[in-house]
């Protein structure tokens, strides 16, 4: 759009306007504001740009005024920052006005009607530069209102160009960017194709709004789903998560709130033919269907389908999960490079490890060998004793030495005096390790203050003298790397540097609140800005599984899912999203 004058045609201003509002989508007056912009630009070019000269077009009659405005300052005034200073050309100061005008006051304006003139080439390339640049802030801003609340929506568009990988497509109002790790793999698309993508990101940026698009997200899987089954649609079916490998294999969790409906039948549909038609639209991917339950162990044990579970051994603490399947299930639990149980992780949001039966039955053999030659060692009894108090859940002397006696007395073949002399055996023994670590961590030069730190024990106070911490001060200035070991880089190679602590397998939380408790006991704190610690109880979950879900497991080495980066994804959560479709 050219600007010729300020002299056209009032109403082919207008006109002007309106042809451009038209054709960009935006708002009249946006334009007409524009136009007053370039216009006040283009005679601050002719008068002088330090003028205060002012643009202003009727928007009923397409009338232009022109006017050059100066402005009453006090006598005192000072510039608000260092780069502005007093404008003789737009100011006057008041002593000056009264010169020429009795009624003169801060803050009055002069303002001066100037006459028409013609736009010169400079003038008239830089109306165009403002006009223009108003009409694309405009359309942005209108792109980005568009889009802003269509997040987690499914849209249809045109393939625009493809740029190393990356497709843009065509949305109609915009344009939407689809990153190639936001694709499916070996999809390949050409310009003019027609495609359905899942909008799940709108970013403003100086360029533009960013509309992030996918057929890769698991939120596409299920909008197609939703299209497909009206019972989802409806809300009476609910996907409440769902993880994909794109282009391979996807796991979708669903629930029912009509207990008449089976929401993995619903899904699947008569002959499959609703599962077939979302198979179709992602390229032949392979989608296991399974139902949502609040409970934690059965939900793992469903995400892991087809394999079966012999037992589930929860850790909340850490968001562990250990499950426990037959030998000859271990390669159909993992799958494929591990995706079973990586898309399992995803899916319920818990890091799985994966151990066989014999693996199982190993390690308790294992396990039941080194307690029970402990307890003949500490308590100076015989193999027979030590594995009854074994078999009877005892792990260690601690157990046994506080527990309440008739604990002990119940066991078959024990009375109450045998269970007093065990505990009298086993207090002994401690007080003997106690003993032990009170003189080597008084050589080792470890102030008493150390073990008054709450989480200090007798061991973890050897080890910290042992590591050179041997005061309060010294502790509480530790930082958890210090403590639980970690790395750091040395002449551009990536070394292990072990903490003080590191044998104790301290979790990350455990050693910053013993560091914090060391800066309470040493002044540095106050108690009250502790964070309050939650202990949860491991929950154990044994049984077998059937299920008739389509699947297949290739034979793969043994895994720990948490060894997958990918495992450790979060599960995608859809609850908002399924009370929309």
């Amino acid at each position: 759009m050219a600007v010729t004058g300020i002299s056209a045609n009032r109403l082919e201003l207008l006109s002007i306007a309106d042809a451009v509002a038209r054709e960009k989508s935006i708002d009249r007056e946006i334009v007409i504001d524009a136009i007053e912009e370039a216009i006040q630009k283009g005679a601050k070019s002719r008068y002088g740009a330090h003028h205060d000269i002012r643009a202003k077009i009727d928007h009923k009659t397409g009338e232009l005024t022109l006017t050059r405005h100066v402005t009453i300052v006090a006598d005192d005034w000072q510039p608000e920052d260092e780069l502005e200073e007093f404008n003789d050309s737009a100011m006057v100061r008041l002593r000056d006005a009264v010169k020429r005008d009795a009624e003169a006051e801060v803050g009055k304006e002069y303002v001066e009607v100037l006459p028409p003139f013609e736009f010169g080439r400079v003038q008239t390339q830089m109306a165009r530069q403002v006009v223009t640049g108003k009409v694309r802030e405009a359309e942005r801003a209108n792109q980005y209102e568009e889009f802003k609340d269509r997040v987690g929506e499914i849209v249809n568009g045109t393939v625009k160009r493809v740029e190393y990988g990356n497709t843009i497509v065509d949305l109609g109002r915009g344009e939407g960017i689809m990153r190639r790790d936001q694709s499916i793999p070996r999809e390949v698309f050409n310009i003019g194709d027609r495609v359905r993508t899942y909008i799940y990101d709108v970013r403003p940026e100086a360029k533009g709004p960013q509309v992030m698009l996918s057929r890769a997200h698991p939120g596409f899987m299920a909008k197609l789903f939703a299209q497909e089954v009206p019972e989802v649609y409806d809300g009476v079916i609910e996907i409440r998560a769902a993880a994909r490998d794109a282009g391979s294999r996807a796991k979708m969790a669903v629930l029912s709130n009509d207990s008449s409906i089976d929401p993995v039948g619903a899904c699947v549909g008569m002959r499959g033919s609703r599962v077939q038609a979302v198979v179709a639209e992602l390229q032949g991917e392979k989608i296991d269907i399974i139902p949502w339950v609040d409970d934690e162990p059965t939900f793992i044990v469903n995400a892991l389908a087809p394999a079966e579970v012999a037992k589930v051994v929860l850790d909340e603490e850490a968001d562990r999960v250990e499950v426990v399947v037959p030998d000859e299930q271990l390669s159909l639990a993992i799958g494929r490079r591990g995706q079973n149980v990586r898309l399992a992780s995803q899916l319920t949001g818990w890091q799985i490890d994966i151990i066989t039966e014999s693996q199982d039955s190993e390690r308790r053999q294992r396990e039941f060998a080194e307690r029970t030659t402990l307890f003949q060692e500490a308590l100076d009894v015989d193999e027979t004793i030590a594995q009854l108090l074994v078999t009877e859940g005892f792990a260690t002397v601690e157990d046994l030495a506080f527990v309440e006696p008739y604990e002990i007395a119940e066991i078959e073949g024990f009375d109450e005096d045998t269970a007093e002399e065990l505990q009298t055996r086993a207090r002994e023994h401690l007080d003997r390790l106690a003993a032990e670590l009170d003189a080597k961590r008084v050589a080792l030069g470890v102030e008493d203050g150390v073990l008054e730190v709450p989480g200090v024990t007798a061991a973890i106070a050897v080890a910290l003298g042992e590591g050179g911490v041997k005061t309060v001060e010294d502790l509480a200035d530790l930082a958890t790397d210090e403590i639980r070991g970690g790395y750091e880089v040395r002449g551009g190679e990536r070394v292990k540097v072990a903490g003080v602590l590191e044998s104790f397998n301290l979790s990350q939380e455990d050693a910053e609140r013993l560091i914090l408790q060391a800066r309470v006991a040493a002044g540095w704190i106050d108690a009250s800005e502790l964070p309050q610690p939650e202990y949860v109880e491991e929950e154990t979950f044994e049984g077998e599984f059937d299920g008739d879900f389509d699947g297949e497991g290739e034979d793969a080495p043994a895994a720990d899912a948490s060894d997958d980066g990918e495992a450790q994804a979060a599960a995608v959560n859809l609850d908002d999203q399924s009370r929309d479709m």
